[in-house]
């Protein structure tokens, strides 16, 4: 178990556990405080080219933390401090081929950056932009992520 800011989080045991329709990634919501304003890192999705936050599925091993900053780092380029206690949970449709949605819900870690990459795994792949929390909440589609934005207090 991983020892978080007081919080022990279990590791993933993906096993043979049987699969449901609803699926669970973990996310990352990566901020940085720039001339004392707050700035959210958002990346567009590889397929629709929607704007979203780093995101991914459970990686055996990983506690949910650790995923989540793995995909932040992978989808956006980005490393840094995360928190062990999630901060929301939003549900959106995953389109994996056409008319194909699989349910999921997306609990969220506020990862504060500390380095921005200039190189990283999935740089061709997606767009990357630093905005303020309106605008980050205005592009965004799921409405329950937009409140997880628009409600964050930085530490």
């Amino acid at each position: 178990m991983a020892n978080m800011n007081g919080l022990q989080q279990r590791q993933i045991d993906l096993g043979d556990a049987a699969k449901t329709e609803l699926r669970t990634q973990f996310a990352a919501l990566c901020y940085r405080i720039k001339d004392d304003k707050l700035q959210f890192c958002i990346i567009t999705s590889r397929r629709s080219g929607r704007w979203i936050i780093p995101k991914g599925w459970p990686m055996h091993g990983e506690t949910p933390t650790d995923a989540a900053a793995t995909e932040a780092y992978e989808e956006a380029g980005v490393r840094g401090k995360i928190k062990s206690r999630p901060i929301g949970v939003y549900s959106y449709y995953k389109v994996r081929a056409e008319e194909d949605e699989l349910p999921c819900i997306a609990v969220v870690y506020p990862l504060r950056v500390k380095r921005v990459l200039t190189k990283w795994p999935e740089k061709k792949q997606r767009q990357r932009k630093w905005v303020s929390r309106k605008k980050a909440a205005q592009m965004v589609d799921e409405p329950e992520l937009r409140e997880i934005m628009l409600q964050f207090k930085p530490e």
